[in-house]
């Protein structure tokens, strides 16, 4: 399956001869991903006090077809709140109200969702491969194999049609199958894996999906139980406070220089971008091939991991200088940023949420280093 994904797309199994030959130069992806590490929903601090599920107006993925009304912010636990955006709660839903036709327990939704949470970070994938999925609203673009929509699935594997899988509807009754699912049992949805319900749900899921990165499910099931637990009755929800979800651009100093409003100009530039673990294209990167394109984009050579190391900390960071947090250890972070001042920063935040500008405060362990030279 491919790696969202919240990852952009979970790899399918390797042939033998693949994951031999390709093994070197898998490190560096390897190592790449441990850094831009995004594996988290986006969230924000504003409303760490709500407990009730609501609507939001919040933006974080690419404006497409699919991702048109509202979003929702939903509690969890004592933390932040998990924001998803009104394509991600579309599809959820879809999950949801499939498995909830069939009779599925919430057990069983919950396992839906932390499958479509690591596929595609509940979004609509086309895939650049396969030409006619790009045809159909989609929330970003994979690559992974001829992997397409909300679960990663193949229609070389006999999962359906570029048509079918590009319909969330379709992904969630293929997911969960059973004797009413489209593929009568082969591939083999949830509800053809004897005792299913009785096994971890992370084991669950990969007894359909089949992943090379089986480890990864279980890490949503916190999350996918706030979601199911807000959605699954269907009952109205409110619409959010104004503070809740909400990001103001940023308002740059009159007296900056051009070359830091290049640099701002470029970021704006790879907002919608996609999330792709090693990633370095335009529109298909990680946090590190993201900041390594704008600064490139601007005329300043970057390396592509530790971008840090060519600068210096200051504590009075402006508009262009790096972002660096998540701290994994010593003088060295786990993500990377664009500072755009007022609190705010570019990123390829998450499998789940591509590039955004977003509060500098959704990660922790905040450092600021300025490659540019003073006065520049």
């Amino acid at each position: 399956m491919a790696v969202p994904a919240v990852l952009l797309t979970v790899a399918k199994r390797r042939a033998l001869i693949r994951l031999v030959t390709g093994a070197v130069g898998l490190l560096v992806p390897v190592l790449i991903m441990a850094m831009c590490g995004g594996l988290a929903l986006m969230t924000t601090t504003a409303a760490q006090g709500s407990t009730t599920a609501c609507l939001t107006t919040v933006s974080t993925v690419a404006d497409t077809p699919a991702q048109s009304g509202n979003g929702l912010s939903i509690p969890l636990g004592s933390g932040p709140p998990i924001v998803l955006s009104a394509g991600q709660l579309a599809v959820a839903r879809a999950y949801i109200a499939v498995g909830k036709s069939l009779g599925v327990p919430d057990s069983g939704l919950e396992i839906a969702i932390m499958m479509s949470l690591q596929e595609s970070g509940l979004r609509v994938l086309a895939n650049s491969s396969v030409a006619s999925s790009l045809a159909f609203a989609h929330d970003g673009v994979g690559s992974d194999h001829d992997s397409l929509g909300t679960a990663q699935q193949r229609p070389s594997a006999g999962w359906g049609t570029v048509t079918d899988l590009m319909n969330p509807l379709y992904d969630a009754e293929a997911f969960f199958g059973g004797p009413t699912g489209p593929n009568h049992g082969s591939p083999r949805g949830l509800l053809d894996i004897p005792g299913w319900a009785s096994m971890p749900k992370g084991a669950a899921v990969q007894s359909v999906q089949e992943s090379a990165f089986p480890e990864l499910y279980a890490q949503w099931d916190g999350e996918a139980h706030a979601i199911v637990a807000a959605l699954k009755s269907g009952t109205h929800v409110a619409k959010c406070p104004s503070a809740v979800g909400s990001v103001q651009d940023p308002q740059l100093p009159a007296n900056l220089s051009k070359l830091r409003r290049d640099i701002i100009h470029y970021a704006e530039e790879g907002i919608g971008g996609s999330y792709v673990w090693g990633g370095t294209a335009f529109k298909a990167w990680d946090c590190s091939g993201y900041v390594q394109w704008v600064y490139g984009q601007a005329g300043i050579p970057l390396p592509r991991t530790e971008q840090w190391t060519g600068g210096h900390p200051t504590s009075v960071p402006q508009p262009g200088d790096l972002v660096v947090q998540n701290p994994d250890g010593p003088n060295h972070w786990g993500h990377v940023g664009i500072y755009a001042g007022n609190g705010m920063m570019f990123s390829a935040l998450n499998p789940t949420v591509g590039t955004l500008l977003h509060p500098v405060a959704w990660n922790v362990g905040t450092r600021y280093f300025a490659l540019l030279r003073a006065g520049t």
